[in-house]
């Protein structure tokens, strides 16, 4: 079993209902998004707020210190405990966060929704990414992975006003996470695969939402080769997947899709 730090499951209900009148006059009960401020200590040491849907925070606080680069594997958390009563995460580590502050004084505000942060140079950290040049992708498995994520269960299809994303062994999904900003959705699936010991290098990451630079900073340290989404890409984003080589796919949409980088991976379906 991988190493897991103890932990709280402390996950908020995704969705409430209130009264919305239609266009008719009509009270018609409906299903809203839920969004909280969470704010995360390390050490006893205030980082910062996020606002989150709060299904996952458990992951989600572990995968944004992750994909920050504030620590360097699972074995550095002793504990994540969530309290809503506070609205603040406590994690305690075994050798505190090193060069926090040089780290903290180069945040840079991204273009995630929710006020998406960058700490440190992390582009200069992307040279040592290393995807695995073997990786590739059926078309058919693309095409069977597009009809399991519309054909999933979603807070999206309920209340809609979040962002989706997916973790897939070829068309099969691993883990759905959705959260009112993308970017808290991409550090929940980190922070899973850390606790559940799970590697990159074979899997896809597939977002409803369009792919940043800092969509594909964190999908490139996270291993992953593959970068789907159902929108469109930033100039950045495109050229940092270029940078790393990850295979870039926007506008995937039933049996339509656009392939912008990585080209050599994806594996055409032989029509003949």
């Amino acid at each position: 079993m991988p190493y897991r730090p103890v932990l709280t499951h402390a996950a908020r209900p995704s969705t409430f209902t209130v009264d919305a009148i239609d266009e008719h006059g009509a009270v018609q009960p409906t299903p809203i998004a839920g969004e909280h401020p969470l704010t995360i200590y390390v050490d006893k040491r205030e980082i910062l707020t996020i606002m989150t849907l709060g299904a996952a925070p458990e992951a989600l606080v572990i995968g944004y210190l992750r994909n920050q680069r504030l620590l360097e594997s699972i074995h550095d958390i002793v504990s994540v405990q969530v309290d809503w009563t506070v609205n603040a995460c406590s994690v305690t580590t075994r050798n505190g966060l090193k060069n926090l502050d040089e780290k903290m004084a180069k945040r840079t505000k991204t273009t995630g929704c929710g006020e998406g942060t960058v700490f440190g140079d992390l582009m200069a950290d992307l040279e040592n990414v290393k995807l695995p040049p073997e990786a590739r992708l059926a078309e058919e498995t693309l095409y069977a992975l597009l009809n399991n994520v519309r054909l999933y269960e979603s807070i999206y299809k309920q209340a809609g006003a979040v962002h989706g994303c997916a973790l897939a062994q070829g068309a099969e999904i691993l883990t759905f996470v959705e959260d009112v900003g993308r970017h808290n959705a991409v550090d929940a699936i980190a922070g899973w695969m850390w606790l559940e010991g799970v590697d990159g290098g074979d899997k896809i990451f597939y977002t409803t939402g369009r792919l940043t630079s800092e969509m594909v900073i964190k999908a490139a340290q996270m291993g992953i080769p593959f970068l789907v989404s159902r929108s469109g890409l930033t100039q950045m984003g495109y050229e940092i997947a270029q940078k790393t080589g990850i295979t870039m796919i926007g506008r995937a949409v039933n049996k339509h899709y656009l392939l912008f980088t990585g080209v050599e991976r994806l594996v055409k379906t032989d029509s003949a």
